[in-house]
């Protein structure tokens, strides 16, 4: 059986979960392909935690299906289901050893103890502490307590591994490696993991596909690649990654690139993602890193429109460093990608520059569109 005819892991159907008036899960369908890793990202309130906690078993869908490994999980107790899963909390036992920390599970089901004991050790060996499963859960640094827990659910081989927020409480530098520790667990171990999110950086670094949640439904399904680059809807490419939203009219079409008028005057050039008509009211979206900055008009790409714009601010961040204009004529602001080159090294606030952007790169939607 290949991958594209396979059985997924999960599949979702139709799932509707209401708490009194508020509708948390609202008709989410999707599916979750055999050994990926999937990433459910969105906003608190966004209905991300009661989906998880459904497929987990926790709450009941009032209507729809869930479906593990092809198999209905209707009526089927948290503890019947093969998932496990990684709290943000951990919930370690301080009072056992690393070892009998991983091995707990096991012998909850009945597994003799020199079985459990070896399965433990050869857990710990395959997450990369070996010769730890005498120490003490407080003798961890944050990222090896990750590792225990991640053990602890993987010795059981569940079909999925649930992550919920489980970096929220390290600090940045910890967070950033356990990203990649994360991914290099779940490739090794091929395990399918469903990981819930609000943190975009999280969910583009980490997964094969994603589901961007609003409202208790998906926005939009896809690779990082396609959420980033081609965003379904107005509030996905505001919520994924950094972006220069403008607001305006369509005041005029040619072929897919809309020309865009801002309520003072300001007019830009964007591809539409959707249809859009002429006087139509629309919401146009730039990266930072998709403009050009020139001091003169020759530095800049040939055939793009150019807009003049004074430095507000400049914003250090090493690689991700950024510019702050005022474009002139309408004070309106833009925030651009700062070179990593020496040629803007010198540029000071109230200093007068010249950008712009590739059309194709910035995207253009009729305005309140959304799929959610």
């Amino acid at each position: 059986m290949n991958a594209t005819t396979a059985t997924p892991d999960l599949k979702v159907s139709s799932a509707v979960k209401r708490f009194g008036d508020h509708l948390a899960v609202d008709e989410l369908s999707f599916s979750v392909a055999r050994g990926s890793f999937f990433s459910i990202l969105g906003p608190s309130g966004c209905g991300k935690t009661t989906l998880l906690r459904m497929i987990a078993g926790f709450i009941q869908p009032d209507a729809g299906d869930i479906l593990i490994g092809g198999r209905s999980m209707r009526g089927v107790a948290p503890n019947r289901r093969p998932v496990n899963m990684v709290f943000q909390q951990l919930a370690l036992f301080p009072m056992m050893s690393v070892g009998e920390n991983v091995a707990f599970g096991l012998a909850r089901r009945g597994v003799g103890r020199a079985e459990r004991t070896g399965k433990a050790a050869e857990m710990l060996e395959r997450v990369g502490l070996g010769g730890a499963a005498r120490k003490k859960v407080d003798e961890l640094s944050g990222g090896q307590r990750q590792r225990v827990a991640i053990a602890r659910s993987l010795v059981l081989e569940p079909t999925l591994l649930l992550l919920d927020e489980p970096l929220g409480a390290l600090d940045l530098k910890l967070r950033e490696h356990m990203k990649i520790e994360l991914k290099q667990l779940q490739a090794a171990f091929g395990t399918t993991f469903v990981y819930i999110t609000h943190d975009q950086s999280e969910a583009l670094v980490l997964s094969d596909h994603v589901g961007v949640m609003n409202h208790g439904r998906f926005e939009q399904l896809g690779t990082p690649q396609q959420l980033y680059y081609e965003p379904a809807t107005p509030f996905v490419a505001g919520f994924v990654g950094a972006n220069n939203r403008i607001t305006g009219r369509a005041r005029a079409l040619n072929g897919s690139v809309v020309e865009v008028a801002t309520a003072d005057g300001w007019v830009i050039h964007a591809r539409a993602s959707t249809p859009v008509s002429v006087g139509s009211a629309v919401e146009a979206f730039v990266r930072p890193e998709a403009a050009t900055l020139g001091r003169t008009a020759a530095e800049l790409p040939a055939g793009q429109p150019s807009h003049a714009g004074e430095v507000e601010s400049l914003l250090f961040d090493g690689a991700n460093s950024a510019v702050l204009l005022r474009e002139s004529a309408t004070r309106f602001e833009f925030r651009i990608a700062l070179p990593q080159t020496g040629r803007y090294a010198d540029l000071k606030v109230g200093e007068r520059i010249l950008f712009s952007f590739d059309p194709d790169r910035a995207v253009c939607f009729p305005a309140g569109v959304s799929h959610g």
